[in-house]
């Protein structure tokens, strides 16, 4: 079994930043490809970034390239999402979860966190 617990998030004026933080326990995450994921009122999840369990391979919504950087910690068992130049659009709960990847396609694995919300304003 693996333990999410996200932190970080925050209300940030547009323009500003913030860094998201998924902490793991019960077992390494250094096998996982992970992952966020945001879900905003009304709307359906999307999957914002992820990040193959080696850190060589890294995927982005195409709204958020350029803006955001996931990255992971392995010795610390720890997935962080910065994000910059944040908009009202990014307005959402931010979910960390372990992701299955089959070629260009990634998916939400078994563990994801509670969430933490982020939220922008105009």
């Amino acid at each position: 079994q693996v333990q999410l617990v996200e932190s970080g998030g925050g209300l940030v004026q547009a323009g500003g930043s913030l860094r998201l933080s998924c902490a793991a326990s019960g077992r390494t995450i250094s096998t996982y490809n992970m992952g966020w994921f945001r879900q905003a009122p009304g709307k359906e999840p999307e999957f914002v970034a992820g990040i193959s369990w080696s850190g060589g391979s890294t995927y982005y919504l195409d709204s958020v390239k350029g803006r955001f950087t996931i990255s992971r910690g392995n010795a610390k068992n720890t997935v962080y999402l910065q994000m910059n130049s944040l908009s009202p659009e990014d307005t959402a709960i931010y979910y960390c979860a372990t992701v299955r990847r089959v070629g260009s396609s990634w998916s939400r694995g078994d563990y994801w966190g509670q969430g933490t919300q982020v939220t922008v304003s105009s």
